[in-house]
């Protein structure tokens, strides 16, 4: 009985990491001018359009909405997820072992678990928001949940990928700057389900995309990139003048050729 109470004691006391929501809305501040992007037949209009199978999740940590989740709990994996960039000035990254956290409000029938990785087939646990971008330690670890990551291949995970999000952190860093004369840019990353699964549960992805919207006060101009690799060993991480994708920035809409880009259809 005393061992009981105290387990449902601290079940109280331990402070919610995460916090899943009914509508993007009641998660502001991720998307610029809070409008999210197009994703056909599962965000449309800013509507989710299975709200059973699709969850928003506020990435919480500290007590903090660090970014925000769209995920799939059918194939396991997040659609994408969603952050405001301002600057990525902690360096190094926290190890891996036992830092991996799930989703407390989600069945585990709904979502991957640490045990889905254990025979990885070549695939590790590959990052949405990536930990690079983080602007401080708790933001770092925030981004260590298996509903931010997607089983990514190895080797296009450590490579094209990882220098393409190097690459864009710089770039962000270097040119968005807002009328405040600080650092930001709101960036969304996502993946495209595959037909394979990982430990015949978590699908894997096809393809990933990341794509990015941003103000250059220096300059008085938006600026917006969107980037994709497909999903296998030794891939490059392609860059797109936003023709194929929804554009994240409708302000910049007289730059590029369209200002939509449609991330399942796309014909790439």
């Amino acid at each position: 009985v005393f061992l009981y109470l105290l387990s449902a004691l601290l079940k109280f006391l331990v402070p919610i990491e995460t916090e899943v929501v009914r509508t993007l809305a009641d998660c502001p501040g991720f998307f610029l001018d809070e409008t999210p992007p197009v994703i056909p037949n599962i965000l449309e209009g800013g509507n989710i359009l299975d709200q059973n199978r699709y969850k928003v999740i506020c990435q919480t940590f500290e007590n903090k909405r660090r970014f925000l989740t769209l995920y799939d709990t059918t194939n396991k994996i997040p659609v994408f997820s969603a952050y405001r960039f301002t600057g990525a000035a902690e360096t190094g990254r926290p190890k891996d072992r036992d830092i991996w956290k799930i989703e407390p409000q989600l069945e585990d029938s709904n979502q991957a678990l640490n045990s889905d990785y254990v025979n990885n087939q070549g695939y590790n646990r590959g990052h949405l928001y990536p930990n690079c971008h983080a602007q401080d330690w708790n933001d770092k670890l925030s981004t260590f949940t298996l509903t931010n990551v997607v089983p990514q291949s190895i080797p296009f995970n450590s490579g094209s990928w990882a220098q393409m999000e190097r690459c864009t952190k710089c770039f962000m860093e270097n040119n968005c700057i807002n009328a405040n004369g600080r650092i930001e840019a709101f960036v969304v990353a996502g993946a495209e389900p595959g037909e394979t699964k990982l430990n015949n549960k978590v699908s894997i992805p096809s393809r990933m995309w990341s794509a990015f919207c941003c103000y250059n006060s220096r300059d008085g101009v938006w600026l917006s990139k969107a980037y994709w690799g497909h999903n296998q060993p030794n891939m490059y991480a392609f860059n797109s003048a936003l023709n194929n994708f929804l554009c994240l920035c409708s302000k910049t809409q007289n730059v590029f050729t369209a200002n939509r880009m449609h991330f399942y259809s796309a014909n790439v």
